[in-house]
């Protein structure tokens, strides 16, 4: 009797299927940021902001690549304000026409004006695509992010092309609330890892970790 045929392996999901979960995924979770009090969200910021300023490496960084917070995002504008008050050179990105981000100086407050999709954005000279790959930390947004450290945005793709640009063992910190670290996110081949998440209730996650 001739040997049975190997089962055929089962296909990972396609393009399609993982981009119609990652939106559904996003609709729950911008819906469960909406439903959080304001104060709730002040206080978070706050945390993750002691925490990040805690970090070592933060604290040895003579550039960090930041961003200004919008929305129901966790706070980050007094984060950016004590990193640049203590010395840090921060800077902040500034989103081109094609979605790609270019990066410019954070000189307080005053040094930002209204951009696209709600952004505010530097009004300093900008410093080049590339400006994020000379950064000793770099902060970014996410909806959620998964113990492998696979990151889920909102879908625009900017930060995955900035990201690409950085190297392997700068620290790429996710700041996220607390229900946001999940066992697993969507993942497209596109998609950028973080290496750690900061959580106003855990503090630094390194990743990958095992929740």
């Amino acid at each position: 009797m001739a040997p049975s045929a190997e089962p055929a392996a089962s296909p990972g999901p396609t393009p399609g299927r993982a981009a119609a979960d990652k939106a559904g995924l996003r609709r729950r979770l911008a819906q469960a940021r909406a439903a959080m009090p304001v104060a709730a969200r002040n206080e978070a910021g706050r945390l993750i902001r002691d925490c990040v300023l805690g970090l070592p490496e933060v604290a040895a960084a003579g550039t960090i690549a930041a961003y200004y917070s919008v929305g129901t995002e966790p706070d980050t504008r007094s984060l950016v304000f004590a990193l640049w008050k203590r010395g840090s050179y921060v800077v902040l990105p500034v989103l081109l026409g094609d979605g790609d981000l270019d990066w410019a100086s954070y000189e307080g407050p005053d040094s930002l004006a209204p951009g696209p999709r709600g952004l505010l954005q530097p009004l300093e000279p900008v410093r080049g695509v590339s400006t994020v790959a000379r950064a000793d930390v770099v902060l970014v947004p996410a909806l959620a992010v998964d113990v492998a450290g696979n990151r889920l945005g909102r879908g625009g793709g900017s930060y995955d092309r900035a990201l690409a640009r950085v190297g392997p063992q700068v620290p790429v910190i996710a700041l996220l609330y607390d229900p946001e670290l999940l066992p697993a996110v969507p993942v497209m081949p596109h998609d950028q890892p973080v290496r750690a998440v900061a959580r106003p209730g855990y503090g630094i996650t390194r990743l990958p970790c095992a929740e």
